[in-house]
């Protein structure tokens, strides 16, 4: 099969998709496996490995998923589990209150609501927003208590920044596969710092639309802690600070986030200036996104050591893959349906009538990634799905520069936010801790995230327009 009936089989398969995940509940692993197999069958890739009259190889339908599923893996699978582990580390040592005790001194408490973004935003760098809620809520109250601010404000103001990086900057596992992904499809290498880069500039605009929302719905809705009795005692924000014992130092703190970023900026400053000789050998290798995390990691055991909690850090581990396994399998996952399509001949034919896609340009991968969202409720799965369908179609859509690569990315991502409601674990943890009902939830947590959405987008095109 080829040509539009492929195009047409193709939506289906998408549509069949996202209903045996959202309705029929159905893994997401399982679903996009299942999925890329029909699919593969339908479009004609052949059952065993082929070689045509004209020396031409064609792979058998089993290689194609082996090729897809491995790739992914062997590209991506480290950097995942380590920027896991490093988020991990941070939340049982208490460097990521401490991270967050920096953010409220440099904006002072007469702004707590900027300030209860700030930290969502720099805490969800590295660790899951469902965790960084968890870590950050009891902050959230002592704040709200000591600054007598709405306290759906500040539930608004810290879901939505701890939101916008944990879609848009890595090492969170979903916008790292989707580079991967994106940039494997186009030959070339990942440039993470340049993900990073955009992530946290394409953030901003997102942060300021969900900051203004949650300062106008503050004074809308009451959520049910802002009704309780006045006099009921809370932990003020020193009790909090000294429950975890010994708070790391600043330095400490930063430096498993801090230090992978610089080392990935003087990799790519070797990498674009030239060097030669033994300091490009060591900085590109230091650079290296795996090596760079790695570093990062030990950071975090040196952290570890500080904070007394070594006999941890097997328990830590443990969990951590535990969290990272289903990640890493469905991004495989997502990884196998991008090699079918490219073997499918579906992007011949799309070359050929490129003119829709080419108009619609970034919009596209927003697009298809909201509705991933929207329909399944994980971020992670829409962006690692939506970035294997975009890898073979970034040449003929013209999105094959680097930045372009990155921008996309990004556009992915914008969708992946797009929007938060019943069906997403993250919408649940964020009502029930911050004490909101369902419906208050979507006035509050699928509104935000709808604003962070297409604020970022806006962000997106305007950055697409200076590099197209």
């Amino acid at each position: 099969m080829s040509g539009l009936p492929l195009i047409i089989v193709f939506v289906i398969a998408i549509v069949v998709m996202i209903l045996a995940i959202s309705k029929f509940k159905i893994h997401p692993f399982l679903s996009i496996m299942g999925i890329s197999l029909v699919l593969g069958l339908v479009a004609g890739i052949p059952l065993i490995k082929q070689t045509g009259a004209d020396g031409a190889v064609r792979l058998g339908i089993a290689d194609v998923i082996g090729e897809g599923f491995s790739g992914t893996f062997k590209s991506i699978g480290i950097v995942i589990i380590l920027g896991a582990l490093i988020g991990s580390i941070l939340e049982v040592t208490g460097a990521a209150f401490k991270l967050a005790d920096v953010v409220v001194k440099i904006v002072g408490p007469k702004h707590p609501i900027l300030a209860i973004e700030l930290m969502g935003w720099i805490v969800s760098i590295p660790v899951f927003c469902d965790s960084g809620f968890v870590i950050l809520n009891p902050i959230r109250k002592a704040m709200v208590r000591r600054t007598g601010t709405s306290s759906v404000a500040m539930t608004v103001a810290l879901s939505a920044g701890l939101y916008a990086s944990h879609v848009f900057i890595p090492p969170t596992p979903g916008p790292i596969a989707a580079a991967n992904t994106l940039y494997e499809g186009v030959g070339q290498p990942v440039n993470l710092l340049l993900v990073m880069g955009l992530g946290a500039l394409v953030s901003i605009p997102a942060l300021i639309g969900a900051f203004l929302y949650a300062k106008y719905i503050g004074k809308k809705v009451k959520s049910a802690d802002e009704t309780t009795n006045e006099e009921e005692v809370q932990k003020t924000y020193e009790e909090l600070k000294a429950a975890y014992g010994k708070i790391p130092n600043g330095f400490l703190s930063f430096a498993p986030i801090v230090v992978p970023i610089l080392l990935m900026a003087v990799g790519s400053i070797a990498s674009m200036a030239k060097w030669t000789g033994f300091a490009y050998t060591l900085f590109t290798f230091l650079g290296t996104p795996i090596i760079a995390l790695t570093v990062g990691t030990l950071f975090g055991v040196i952290l570890m050591v500080d904070t007394k909690m070594m006999s941890k850090f097997y328990e830590v581990t443990n969990e951590t893959l535990k969290v990272t396994g289903p990640i890493l399998f469905v991004t495989a996952a997502g990884g196998v349906l991008g090699k079918v399509i490219a073997e499918s001949g579906m992007v011949g034919y799309i070359t050929q009538n490129v003119t829709i896609l080419q108009a619609i340009g970034i919009f596209f991968p927003f697009l298809l990634s909201a509705i991933l969202k929207t329909a399944q409720g994980s971020s992670t799965v829409a962006l690692t799905t939506t970035a294997g369908i975009m890898a073979p179609l970034m040449g003929v859509m013209g999105l094959d520069t680097p930045v372009l690569v990155a921008l996309t990315v990004m556009s992915i991502a914008a969708g992946a936010m797009t929007v938060s409601h019943a069906n997403d674990s993250y919408f649940w943890v964020v009502t029930n801790f911050g004490e909101l009902t369902p419906e208050q939830g979507y006035k509050t947590q699928t509104m935000v995230t709808l604003i962070e959405g297409l604020c970022s987008m806006v962000g997106v095109v305007t950055l697409w327009l200076i590099f197209k």
